[in-house]
């Protein structure tokens, strides 16, 4: 066993050094990784297979841990401690996770990842490409703010109906578009690894697909689409939003709505908006599997919105006063409310395969599998 005074960033510092760690410190990660039960099954570690989990988890630590560490530091993340444990603890076993169902299923993976404002879905995706990256997979972040209509289809939109006053509700996007993408990402790798590098030889004119991509500052921040991006050969899609995967519920629920839905007019949006996610169940089913970044309160998406205003504005750029987060964010909220539509949704294990919860201060809580948990 170890001192108590050696932390888990301590030992993961040795063993970025390259120092050979001693087998009662390899049974202590071993231990650490185990504690919590449902985290552990959520990641499949098992008491048969840990050891080898801990071994590579190790060997791709030393492998991606500069990359990482730039990446947050270029971000603004620059705890070098908090860095590492989230690289050991999250990042790497869910990527690990990632490449195994991959190489399982035989041909490219689609990897939804639902999560509100701040909850860091955009970091996450970003990190794990990385990840990904080093383990040999192809990996594409895909946002479904990349599948808006164009800025002149949204203005007809909102000429037709003018509750829609920012983009990002059900209904300004594409859905067709993107079930056009995901296809073709789908089909243009359906083989496995070893049978890809087998062929790359052979192949003069790779399959390349155009992904659509979306600049928010267009159009005085209205936002348009842009030049698309061209990709061959994707092995793992990210395809992260604030309500990838949500799908309709019963309308009696808006009929005693929580706030801030409140008016008549407020539950007829809510149930207009909850009608038109029909329409993207045909996207969500081309989902692999699903993730859910969980706030441990919805209503943290306004504070930390609030303090990225402020973090633009006291830096000189453009940024939106309290009370314009505060009408932007309960806008969504009565679009599709958080605890009506997100809430039920992380603890069905028919649509979601894996909870993080978000704490207050940005860090990742509790990880588990919908069914594993049952509070």
């Amino acid at each position: 066993m170890l001192p108590e005074s050696r932390s888990l960033s301590q030992v993961l510092k040795q063993l970025l050094l390259g120092d050979s760690l001693p087998n009662s410190t390899k049974q202590q990660l071993e231990i650490w990784a185990s504690a919590d039960q449902l985290r552990a099954k959520g990641f499949g570690i098992t008491p048969e297979n840990v050891g080898k989990v801990i071994q590579a988890r190790s060997h791709l630590l030393q492998s991606v841990y500069s990359e990482v560490i730039q990446f947050c530091h270029n971000t603004g993340f620059h705890s070098e401690t908090v860095i590492l444990e989230n690289l050991w603890n999250l990042w790497l076993p869910l990527a690990m996770q990632l490449a195994e169902y991959r190489q399982q299923q035989g041909h490219p993976l689609i990897q939804g990842i639902l999560g509100g404002q701040g909850t860091g879905k955009t970091t996450l995706a970003a990190i794990l490409k990385i990840i990904l990256n080093h383990l040999g997979y192809r990996t594409l972040s895909l946002s479904l703010d990349d599948l808006y209509k164009t800025y002149a289809d949204r203005q007809l939109l909102k000429e037709k109906d003018p509750r829609l006053i920012w983009r990002g509700p059900p209904g300004t996007h594409d859905v067709q578009l993107g079930i056009a993408v995901l296809d073709k990402l789908r089909q243009s790798n359906d083989l496995g690894l070893e049978e890809i590098e087998n062929l790359k030889s052979k192949i003069q004119n790779p399959k390349s697909i155009q992904v659509p991509r979306f600049d928010k500052s267009a159009w005085g921040g209205e936002g348009d689409r842009t030049r698309s991006e061209v990709v061959e050969n994707i092995d793992i899609v990210l395809f992260e939003g604030w309500f990838v995967g949500v799908r309709p519920i019963d309308p009696a629920a808006f009929d005693t709505a929580p706030a801030p839905i409140l008016t008549e007019a407020d539950r007829t949006f809510a149930r207009d908006m909850n009608a038109k996610l029909q329409d993207y169940v045909p996207l969500w089913e081309r989902l692999d599997r699903l993730m859910v970044l969980y706030p441990a309160d919805y209503r943290l998406s306004q504070q930390w919105r609030r303090q990225a205003e402020q973090k633009a504005r006291a830096a000189g750029k453009s940024g939106m006063a309290d009370e314009t987060v505060d009408r932007f964010v309960e806008y969504f909220w009565r679009s599709l409310h958080p605890d009506l539509f997100v809430k039920p949704l992380a603890r069905n294990p028919n649509w979601v395969d894996l909870v993080i919860e978000i704490n207050g201060d940005h860090s990742p809580g509790a990880v588990y599998r919908p069914g594993d948990r049952l509070t």
